[in-house]
Formats: C-alpha cells, structure tokens, sequence
C-alpha cells in the first residue's frame, strides 16, 4: 500500500532534485537520469550555491507539518545531515577537500565506471561528459588555490599522492590510456579527442598540485581533535566519547588477536596467525588464478547468499535479488559497492580494484567481504531502501547516506553470516578476523593519531609519527604492504571515515541489544533487521530513535 505523500516528502524531494542538479556526479552513482553529460562546480561559487539549498531547506523544515512516524525520521534526518554540511562547510572540511581516496581528484574520474559505451548513444553521453573533465577540474583547482591562500592546505603526504595518482591515470598503461580498449567504433574520434582532452586535463592537475600546492602543504597529518570530533560526527551520525572509544578500540584489536591465535591452530595446529595465513595462501582449495576465475567466484559467492537468506532470514524483493560482480579499471586494491539505478535497471554491483601485477587470489580471506559488500551487506541494505517508493521519498531512498550505519552495517552483516554458521571453516574464519582486526586497528589509528593521544606502549608511546602508525598497522593488519600503505595515506588524509565502520557496528550491536532488551519473549532478530532496514541510511543516532519510539 502505498503511503501519501507529505508535505514534508515534498520538500525533500525538492530539495533531493536540486541537490542532483549542483551535484550530477553523485546522481549518477545514485542512478538519477538527466546529468550524465555533467560535472560538479567544484569552484567557490559551486560551494555557495550548495550551502544557499542547504540554509533555504534548513529554514522551510521549521515550518513543515509532521504527519507520522516517517515524516519524523526524515525531518530528524535532514536536520542533522545538512545542519552538519553546514558546519563541516564554514570549518572548511567539506568534500572540495583533497585526499587520496575521496576528493574530486577521484570522483571525476570515478564517475566513468558506471557509465556505458556500448551504443552510439552511449559513447556520445560518454563523450560530452569527458569532455566537462578541463572546466571541471580548473573549478576544483580555483577553491584549492583560494583555501591556499587563507593558509588552509592538505597535508604534504597527501598532496604528493594526488600527485601521484594523476601520473598513473595518465601514464601508459593507466585509465585514459586503456578506457577506449573496449569500445568498438568511435566515428569521427569524438570519443578518443574527449578522452585525450581529459588525460590533458589531469597532466595538467598534477603539475599545478606539484607547483602552486604542494610547496604551501602542511607538513603534519593530524587534523586536531576539534575538527576531528566534527568529522566523526558527520561519518557517524552520533557523538561518541572519543577517549573511551580510543580505550575500546586497543581492547577490541588485543582480543581479535587472541581469536586470531586460536583458529591459527585450527587451520593448522601449532601454527602462528603468519604460518596459518601462509598456509591457506598455498592451499589450492582456497585460491583463484586470474580476474576471471575472481569475477566468476564472486559472483557465485554472491548469488549463493542470496539464495540462502531470502524467505529465511530477510524478505529480499525480486529486483534486489540481482547483483553483478565486476573487475574495476582502476588498480587501487579496493573493494567496493555501487547500488541500483532508482528503477533497477542498473543492478546494483559489487567491484574489485585489482592491483596491477596480482594474479592470484585467496578466497579465504574475501568470503567475508563478499558478505560485506554484497547480502546481507551493502546489497540488501542499499537496494533494499532504493525499493521502497511506496513509503520512502527520493531524499531517503537515495539521497540520504551515512558511512557509520552503511558500513557500520556492512561489518555488522560480516558478523551476522558468522552468527548464522556460513563461516564455520576454520579458513574463512581466519579471513573475517583478520578484517576485523584491520577495522579495529584504524580506529586505534585514526582517533591516535587525529587527536594527539598517546601511542600504545607496543610501538614505543608518546607522540604517534608515520613510522608508529605503519608499526601499529602493518602488526595487526594482514595484508600486501601496497595496499596497507594507500590504507594509511587514507587515514592520515580522511579523518572519521574509517573508524566508522567498527564503532558503527559497536553502535549496531548496541541497539541490537537494547531492542532485545526492551522486547523481552517477543524478541524477533529477524523482525529487528526489517525495522532496522526499512529506516534507510540515517545518522546512528537518529535509526536509534527511530528503531525504539
């Protein structure tokens, strides 16, 4: 039954169309048509034009009637998301920041993943929209520029990698150089000259970054704890004691490594958690050869989830039913989560970022991300509330994200399939400890670090340094030093995002606990997980309120 729209519905849907319109890039993610030849203003009057929406909605929603239950969280939800925009745009942190992973450096280029090539149609959009990159990334470099010269500039460590990043994405073998490999025609090259104009762009990028950034670059990482405990409020959607949630993370990484120890010697006795992980890297049983046979198996592992929890534990909806798996073109060693169009008719998709050079893959140590990205993780929670139009408007279905209840979730789905028995084996075990403990030591990291408390004794104490976090990371976390080492850089450049994902599954287990506590005998996990869900992706805080009235 579909429920009537409010006026409140109406305002966050109006407000939802605007926001796409300052923003096409994120309309793309989110599936929206009508912006795919565009780009963001990245520049100042870009920034002005998204904090005038911002302060002209904030103000209406002090006028607009509550109806129900759902009015109530939305008009909670749009208070605190673009209240927190506002304070994180007058403490000059908002997304026009540069980083490794998460600025406009990447998001430009990012955005091409989801876009097709396979008709003419297709190829044309394509190409209008590369050719934005120039203007684009020229806007970008006026707000750096102009934060430059109020003494507001990244951190050196970060400035040299976004430096970096533009030589590989135009380097021989890297995006611009390989995007066109797949395309069948391009009459005229109107394709090859957008791209070719693109690649330009970022040359370009990199030299004024290295000449008119870099020398300006501060050259400590921490951000400080005022702007941290802002940043932390922004990813999480609640306030947390960041002194005892540095005490709990320590804690948290020296019990992961006790279990850890433990199920060593299970996968092979007597062995130490490096013998145990060496071992399963040679097991033929555990290891994929080729993107192929990666691709192939993660898409099974996928479906194979899906399969077995729908109708038992979730009521999973034939259109979220579909997932599809891809190898990205980039080759950061990510993983991640892109969802559905708002009609489904693109899937929502799981993606693996292949670093270059790796051909072998252990299955041991990504069943668990499989979970985490796919169902119950991110999958079921992102398409499921893109699937609810009859109840939900556009701003909650798809405008409203936040990384503490989506990752904090996705880890908390990890947990889940564990509770449930899918990682009984004691290898596939191993590999879902062995993400927890990474999760774990980077909140240890990122709040250490940011907010200046002392080093744990095991890497010396005092004052946390690079070479202290490496040590703590590179001790706790199993992983290729490539890849740790972009961990790092990511945490030092996007402070609050990271932790996110283990105090939101804290945050998660939590309310699970309360809920079961105020239920008594009438306590249902699985009806718990519906409420839960069917709340979309709200600020922890407000799903708490929410999941208790």
């Amino acid at each position: 039954m579909t429920r009537p729209a409010t006026e409140l519905d109406r305002l966050a849907d109006a407000y939802f169309d605007a926001d796409c319109a300052l923003h096409p890039i994120a309309a793309t993610h989110m599936g929206v048509a009508g912006h795919d030849t565009e780009l963001d203003d990245f520049s100042p009057a870009g920034r002005a034009e998204g904090a005038k929406l911002r302060r002209a909605t904030l103000a209406q929603l002090d006028h607009v009637p509550v109806v129900d239950d759902v009015d109530a969280v939305t008009l909670s939800a749009m208070r605190e998301r673009l209240g927190l925009e506002e304070e994180l745009d007058a403490a000059g942190l908002d997304q026009t920041y540069l980083n490794v992973i998460a600025s406009p450096l990447q998001e430009v280029r990012s955005v091409f993943d989801l876009m097709g090539t396979g008709s003419a149609a297709d190829r044309h959009t394509f190409a209008a929209r590369m050719d934005q990159v120039p203007a684009a990334l020229d806007r970008w470099v006026e707000t750096l520029l102009a934060a430059r010269d109020d003494g507001d500039v990244a951190a050196a460590r970060q400035v040299r990698a976004c430096i970096e990043q533009c030589r590989e994405f135009t380097g021989a073998d890297g995006y611009f150089s390989t995007v066109l490999a797949d395309v069948e025609s391009d009459p005229g090259g109107e394709l090859a000259a957008a791209v070719a104009r693109a690649a330009a762009a970022y040359e370009q990028l990199g030299r004024t970054l290295e000449e008119q950034v870099l020398p300006h670059a501060r050259s400590g990482d921490a951000f400080g704890r005022e702007r941290y405990q802002l940043l932390s409020r922004y990813f999480l959607g609640a306030t947390v004691d960041l002194e005892e949630t540095y005490a709990w993370g320590q804690a948290e990484v020296a019990r992961l490594a006790q279990e850890m120890a433990t199920t060593a010697d299970k996968v092979k006795s007597g062995a130490t958690v490096p013998e145990a992980i060496a071992y399963l890297d040679d097991d033929p049983a555990y290891r994929l050869e080729g993107t192929e046979e990666l691709q192939a198996w993660m898409q099974g592992k996928a479906e194979e989830s899906i399969a077995e929890l729908s109708g038992s534990h979730f009521d999973i909806p034939a259109p979220i039913r579909r997932i599809e798996c891809r190898i990205a073109p980039t080759h950061t060693g990510g993983i991640y989560y892109t969802g559905p169009s708002e009609n489904f008719s693109r899937p929502g998709r799981m993606w693996w970022s292949v670093p270059r050079g790796v051909t072998s893959f252990g299955t041991w140590r990504e069943l668990t991300t499989v979970y985490h990205e796919g169902v119950p993780g991110h999958h079921l929670q992102v398409a499921q509330t893109v699937y609810r139009s009859q109840t939900l408007n556009r701003w909650r279905r798809m405008g409203c994200w936040v990384s503490g209840h989506g990752e904090g979730w996705a880890l908390y789905a990890e947990r889940l399939m564990e509770e449930l028995g899918f990682m009984d084996d004691p290898g596939n075990r191993l590999g879902l400890l062995a993400s927890q403990s990474l999760r774990a030591a980077r909140v240890v990291l990122d709040i250490g670090v940011h907010c200046g408390m002392p080093a744990p004794e095991e890497v010396g104490g005092g004052e946390w340094d690079y070479d202290k976090a490496w040590s703590f990371l590179s001790s706790h976390a199993y992983m290729a030093e490539g890849f740790l080492r972009f961990e790092l850089d990511r945490y030092l450049g996007w402070p609050g995002q990271a932790p996110s994902y283990k105090i939101g599954e804290r945050l998660w287990l939590q309310l699970r606990d309360e809920a079961a506590a105020r239920a008594g005998d009438a306590w249902d996990v699985t009806v718990f997980h519906r409420k839960a869900l069917d709340v979309g992706s709200v600020g922890l805080d407000t799903l708490r309120e929410a999941v208790l009235r």
